[in-house]
């Protein structure tokens, strides 16, 4: 099987930890640029994997063959460069929030259709084991129908995280747009679309700075109303400077579904008859050292190409998470519940 030649755009953190070892990992791709705005990032990458370093998205499109392009960038650069990329005639895996605005990401969703390429958003929390898991039981019935949830994604931010530290473009709006909820908001509402299959018709938010620099927020809680009526909240947050916490709750008539970020039982089921099972099924991947466990978002993604199948996250998929990004902030701003379109 010919190899397919992979370029990553963007060589932050999450492509340091998540995308470029991933791709390294398997022997049917070929890991043959890197591009990042500092160029000793995309240097560091050539002198371990090989393959040519760019400052220039457009430069590397137009003197690279690539099947397949891992956009890693700033969150305002998400759109330009998966458009151009699709339209250089590659596949392109987007990190998430996939775009700034609707039209940009129906415009992203367009560029891959008309040059018959897949899009693939990251939301990596779809293919977590402990949230795979809590999908097939929740698909079984035993717990009938959900009633109210809580999901909750937070760390101490990405000062600790990011490759430039607090000075990361991560607290700068011009360059990433929104903060803890585009980081981490945006995945637990994918999750809980995903998980209860449905929409979130109704938003109300905050979506506040309470510690962080810069001009971006660093926490953000949401209450969540779904197409059955069934309402929960989202917490998002960037000072959880004791440890991370991904965890989630679905309340449901006979009984509860716990979702836990722990070594030793990840799901846990209590029924209301008194009935309780434990599954340890694989840990949840974390930024925490000792956490980077495989995303799985590469896999899946290099399968579907080679399969000719329907990515696991589509660009609509992605589109519809980051639509109730969009209606959570109206609603931060306005201070009013916000339909989501």
């Amino acid at each position: 099987m010919k190899k397919l030649r992979v370029a990553v755009i963007g060589n932050g953190s999450i492509a340091k930890y998540r995308h470029i070892p991933e791709y390294a990992s398997r022997e049917d791709v070929e890991l043959v640029a890197f591009c990042d705005f500092t160029i000793e990032l995309a240097e560091k990458n050539v002198e371990r994997f090989g393959g040519k370093a760019y400052t220039s998205y457009e430069e590397l499109l137009a003197n690279e063959e690539v099947d397949v392009v891992s956009v890693c960038t700033q969150n305002v650069d998400h759109a330009k460069v998966s458009i151009a990329a699709a339209k250089a005639g590659a596949h392109v895996l987007c990190e998430k929030p996939m775009a700034t605005s609707i039209e940009d990401a129906q415009e992203m969703i367009s560029a891959a259709k008309e040059n018959n390429v897949q899009l693939m958003i990251g939301h990596n929390q779809r293919l977590m084991p402990p949230h795979v898991k809590a999908k097939e039981v929740l698909a079984s019935g035993k717990l009938g129908k959900v009633l109210t949830f809580k999901t909750n994604f937070g760390h101490g931010g990405p000062d600790a995280w990011s490759v430039q530290g607090d000075t990361s473009w991560f607290f700068d709006r011009s360059k990433a747009f929104v903060g803890a909820m585009g980081d981490l908001g945006v995945h637990k509402i994918d999750l809980i679309r995903w998980l209860l299959s449905e929409e979130v018709t109704e938003v109300a938010a905050f979506v506040e700075t309470l510690d962080k620099q810069g001009d971006v927020d660093d926490n953000a809680t949401c209450l969540l109303r779904m197409e059955s009526g069934a309402i929960g909240t989202m917490a998002a947050s960037w000072t959880y400077y004791k440890g991370e916490d991904n965890t989630t709750s679905i309340y449901c008539e006979h009984g509860v579904l716990e979702i836990k970020d722990s070594s030793e039982e990840q799901v846990v089921v209590r029924l209301t008859d008194g009935t309780v099972e434990r599954y340890q099924v694989g840990a949840i991947a974390t930024n925490e050292e000792g956490g980077q466990h495989s995303s799985g978002v590469i896999d899946a993604f290099i399968t579907s190409i080679q399969e000719g199948t329907e990515p696991a996250i589509t660009g609509e998929e992605g589109m519809k998470s980051l639509n109730v990004v969009l209606a959570a902030l109206e609603s931060a701003e306005t201070r009013a519940f916000v339909k989501v379109k």
